[in-house]
């Protein structure tokens, strides 16, 4: 993926913050894609209407009009490879996706979950972690496979839970962390960097790492 502009496909569903941060990326040229289709389910998607202002190609796809998730995903992959698509972003997509949309990309598909996985996987997980008593929460970019939220893990980011925090604060503190991560793991894609050595993604050459102990409370 070195040679050429790496070319996404970002599948949303509501509102498009992080597909935002990714078009700002791409804009201030920190990350070396492009986004050659946005794709929502949602007539309504407000990731539609932030692919409109910068004038990237979209398409409606109402999951609702097929008779079946299998159907479904076929007209998406299908919109996907004539887009020329290079790797599929899964950016607040409400669907789970078929096996045959994943052979269809192979290691080629990525999500953001807002939870340290494998903990917390599904649905309302901050809600999870607070009601769980858990310290710390945060979120996960991870390649996706058959199962839900159950891929490779490329990147992660931790943020303390805090005694006062609702649903809504952590979920506030968490997005922040995923507009930093998302753009950071599709740059190590595009520079090829990533190789998937069973579930371990390794990340070649290595970063610096941070190997300082975090404790909640102090």
């Amino acid at each position: 993926m070195t040679d050429k502009i790496l070319r996404l496909g970002v599948l949303a569903s509501g509102g498009g913050t992080n597909l935002q941060s990714i078009i700002d990326r791409c804009h201030d040229k920190s990350l070396t894609a492009e986004i050659a289709v946005v794709i929502s389910n949602n007539p309504g998607s407000g990731a539609l209407e932030r692919a409109n202002k910068a004038g990237i190609a979209t398409r409606c796809i109402d999951h609702r009009t097929f008779e079946s998730r299998e159907a479904f995903d076929t007209t998406v992959v299908a919109t996907l490879q004539e887009a020329e698509v290079d790797l599929v972003v899964l950016a607040g997509f409400m669907r789970i996706i078929s096996e045959p949309f994943i052979e269809a990309f192979p290691l080629r598909i990525i999500n953001i979950h807002p939870a340290l996985l494998p903990s917390f996987p599904g649905l309302h997980v901050q809600r999870k972690a607070i009601e769980y008593g858990a310290r710390f929460s945060g979120c996960t970019v991870h390649f996706v496979d058959g199962g839900v939220d159950t891929g490779p893990i490329i990147i992660q980011a931790v943020v303390p839970i805090l005694d006062d925090d609702c649903e809504a604060s952590l979920s506030a503190r968490i997005l922040e962390q995923e507009h930093k991560i998302y753009p950071r793991a599709i740059q190590l894609f595009a520079e090829g960097r990533l190789k998937v050595e069973g579930r371990k993604v390794r990340i070649l050459p290595p970063d610096e790492v941070a190997t300082g102990a975090l404790i909640n409370p102090l």
